[in-house]
């Protein structure tokens, strides 16, 4: 598959060669000179430019590329780069900007958005701390949650839902009043003790215990 990576730098660089030891084509695009000139060092050949440009993508082959990825520090440029790939046709991943859910999202990291490239239903991707661990749940016709809003989950108590997607769209920031469809993605970060109840939460794997609150 060809990828199309904006940001060279910490995260980009590590999914950029992810990628590519799994045998994918990956094109960089990279605005600081410096930055380029490190994922030279690590065997690519970066688009030095302002990723947000629709020109600068094309550059880098955007109309080819099965997915991009917006892996900047910068929110404005990621959305940006994300909005035009989308008219391109192409699957995005947007890097939250670290601000967010003080910088909950920056634990994503380069696994995460490898995985969210390369689509799929995978269960864990990244394991952020010794006791913590990171979900991506597609719901099916058999999730308890199905047809509820993610205020209405109730998850165990150190674990929370970081991210959430409708059917083939990017995930982005959870917002209380999304409604949780078949096709639908969460990310979800949860301690290794809690592992099994989120699963029988959100997968439906012999549940347990009350799925949403609303329904007390």
């Amino acid at each position: 598959m060809e990828f199309c990576l904006i940001g060279a730098g910490r995260v980009g660089l590590r999914t950029a060669r992810v990628l590519r030891e799994e045998g994918h084509d990956v094109t960089l695009i990279e605005a600081d000179p410096a930055t380029a000139n490190r994922s030279r060092e690590a065997g690519f050949e970066p688009i030095e430019g302002d990723g947000s440009r629709e020109s600068v993508l094309e550059t880098a082959g955007v109309d080819e590329a099965d997915a991009v990825g917006a892996l900047t520090g910068d929110l404005n440029v990621n959305f940006a780069a994300c909005l035009i790939a989308k008219h391109h046709g192409c699957r995005t991943v947007m890097r939250i900007d670290e601000d967010y859910r003080e910088g909950i999202y920056q634990r994503l990291g380069a696994i995460g958005a490898k995985n969210a490239l390369l689509g799929g239903s995978l269960t864990a991707i990244a394991d952020v701390a010794q006791n913590l661990q990171i979900l991506r749940i597609t719901i099916t016709e058999a999730s308890p949650i199905r047809g509820y809003t993610l205020s209405e989950v109730a998850l165990p108590a150190e674990s929370r839902i970081l991210a959430f997607g409708k059917g083939d769209e990017p995930m982005g920031i959870p917002l209380p009043d999304d409604s949780i469809e078949v096709g639908d993605s969460l990310a979800v970060l949860a301690d290794f003790s809690e592992l099994a109840a989120v699963r029988q939460l959100l997968v439906g794997e012999k549940p347990a215990t009350p799925v949403a609150a609303g329904g007390e």
